[in-house]
């Protein structure tokens, strides 16, 4: 990952785009942007056949709206205005908790960064584990974290049922789905980014074009302020497109990761997205990711599985795969992926 300090650029008080983070137009327009007829799903994950939406949003989508999600909008409230709060300290003060020690938490540019030649206009705190996320932000803004970790972890549960039922599983087989045994044990991070405004948008990226690693992702986003979008693949008679994902009133944006694709025998999507900036709106995430303990390997569910053909990928563990990644980037995936029988 480059350096931090070195040659580090102001991205609050910018007057241009330098060149250390000018990206081809090849790669900010490698697909058009969908217009209004391409709508996100929106699920009430209340209602009683959420499970079948839910499970049809990720299987054609990779990612939906929650609604009626459970968590409170003043907690939200706080996180936003806790990251806020972080993200306006001075650099210095900021690169005091850059990680050390093989640690992931910390302040820094996106995890991504090392795979592309240039910068992104954004800057992040991980957040690896509540003691860590205590441990960093306890020097730079108190704020008492755990009850967001309770909520989103509850709720990332809900949603993980919703998503294994929808694929056809009775009570005994859903026990035996090791991430729902050891739900309790599941490792957990929480990333917050910062999308300043920037002055030629049209030669920045907020960040870069990726699929998560974990099973589910599940974001807050600035009221009023876009910016993600997600590739949605057409038919063979269209190309793929960008969408917004636009921020909605008491909504959460939950996204498919590789883990989950995997554990789901390729049923659903792990979803391409990307983070695009604009001049008027400095944009705030928190994103909460969600995956097996380290010691679990992920394979594809065995009633999912053809058993002419077998499963489609080899079961791994986070960190393995993980490392796979640091090598591959968005060829990890299909490196796990056996090859088809004849």
């Amino acid at each position: 990952m480059p350096s931090l300090s070195k040659e580090h650029f102001d991205l609050y008080s910018a007057f241009h785009v330098p060149e250390t983070h000018a990206w081809s137009s090849s790669h900010l327009h490698d697909h058009p942007i969908a217009g209004d007829g391409a709508t996100i799903p929106v699920i009430d994950i209340s209602d009683p056949d959420a499970a079948s939406m839910v499970g049809g949003a990720c299987r054609s989508w990779g990612v939906f709206y929650a609604t009626s999600h459970g968590i409170p909008a003043d907690l939200l409230h706080q996180v936003e205005s806790h990251a806020r709060r972080l993200f306006s300290l001075p650099l210095h003060r900021k690169l005091q908790t850059a990680p050390r020690d093989g640690s992931l938490s910390g302040y820094g540019r996106p995890p991504i960064s090392a795979f592309f030649p240039k910068l992104m206009w954004s800057e992040g705190f991980t957040l690896a584990g509540h003691d860590d996320h205590l441990a960093v932000t306890s020097q730079l803004s108190p704020f008492d974290s755990l009850s967001f970790w309770k909520e989103m972890k509850k709720l990332a549960g809900r949603l993980f049922r919703l998503l294994i039922i929808s694929l056809g599983l009775d009570e005994e087989e859903m026990g035996q789905v090791g991430p729902l045994k050891e739900l309790s044990q599941a490792a957990d991070a929480i990333q917050l980014n910062s999308y300043p405004t920037c002055p030629e948008p049209e030669r920045a990226i907020g960040m870069a074009a990726h699929t998560d690693s974990a099973f589910l992702t599940v974001l807050h986003q600035t009221d009023g302020a876009g910016g993600l979008q997600v590739l949605r693949d057409q038919d063979e008679s269209e190309s793929a497109r960008w969408v917004d994902v636009l921020p909605r009133p008491d909504c959460l944006v939950v996204n498919v990761g590789d883990l989950l694709h995997i554990l789901s025998n390729g049923r659903f999507k792990s979803v391409r997205h990307r983070a695009v900036v604009n001049r008027a709106d400095h944009r705030i995430s928190a994103a909460y990711f969600i995956g097996p303990p380290a010691h679990m390997k992920v394979g594809s569910i065995t009633k999912l599985v053809d058993m002419r053909t077998g499963p489609m990928y080899r079961p791994v563990t986070w960190p393995e795969y993980l490392g796979i990644r640091t090598r591959l980037f968005d060829k990890a995936l299909d490196s796990v992926k056996f090859q088809e029988k004849n």
